[in-house]
């Protein structure tokens, strides 16, 4: 029903109808907008920034041109929106890992440099498009009005327990020092992962920054991740 009113300009969800149509309705275009972000996704992937285009994203979505502009209007509003739903995805899955992992400082920084690496955050396509946001000059002013806030609360959050780990464990280390090595780590490990001509396996990204926090937090964890049987004060390697 959309993709008709898309072509004919008809209204989508006149006043008289049944809710339950109009919720069918809503929940039809949103499913649209997210297949259209996903293509999107991939041509950021394979095209980058500058030469992500309305017509490619449509090419990639198998639907019309017209389609795609009905629901975003322009590339600036395309790109924007896609951003936004990759900020909002990934923030909501870093959450998901700490409201689930163990209460101890320890398992919540681990579930936090866990959360980069999980399945549907970190494939070739999603970290392409970040990087192609990351790279292109002109995708900072719409970064920063998507991701400021979100980078600003993540990066609390990663220094709180750190400090709290550091409290724990007795270690020399600087907490707003320790949290930014670790969030650099992994930033660098997805960059590697899509630029290296023989890129690693998720599994040894990981492996990666779990040894940087081995580095920073030796009594708790080690290359495989969190020592077995650490206390709340550590326990020597």
């Amino acid at each position: 029903m959309d993709d008709v009113a898309a072509q004919t300009g008809a209204a989508t969800m006149p006043e008289d109808l049944p809710d339950t149509e109009k919720k069918k309705r809503k929940e039809s275009r949103e499913t649209r907008r997210v297949q259209l972000i996903e293509a999107t996704i991939r041509v950021l992937a394979t095209e980058g920034y500058s030469r992500t285009t309305l017509t490619g994203v449509a090419r990639a979505a198998g639907v019309s041109h017209g389609l795609v502009n009905f629901h975003f209007e322009s590339k600036e509003k395309l790109l924007a929106e896609t951003l936004a739903f990759l900020a909002d995805e990934y923030r909501d899955n870093w959450i998901r890992a700490l409201e689930g992992a163990p209460a101890s400082a320890a398992a919540k920084v681990n579930a936090l440099l866990y959360a980069d690496f999980e399945p549907k955050i970190c494939t070739r396509d999603r970290l392409s498009a970040w990087c192609a946001f990351w790279g292109e000059a002109q995708s900072r002013p719409i970064y920063q009005a998507s991701c400021a806030s979100n980078d600003e609360e993540y990066a609390n959050v990663v220094e709180t327990y750190c400090a709290a780990l550091i409290a724990e464990g007795s270690y020399a280390v600087d907490p707003a020092l320790a949290s930014r090595v670790l969030r650099v780590t992994s930033e660098g490990v997805w960059l590697e992962m899509i630029t290296m001509s023989t890129p690693y396996s998720v599994k040894e990204a990981f492996r990666t920054v779990l040894t940087c926090a081995a580095a920073l937090f030796p009594r708790h964890f080690d290359s495989r991740g969190l020592i077995e049987g650490s206390t709340r004060t550590g326990r020597d390697p």
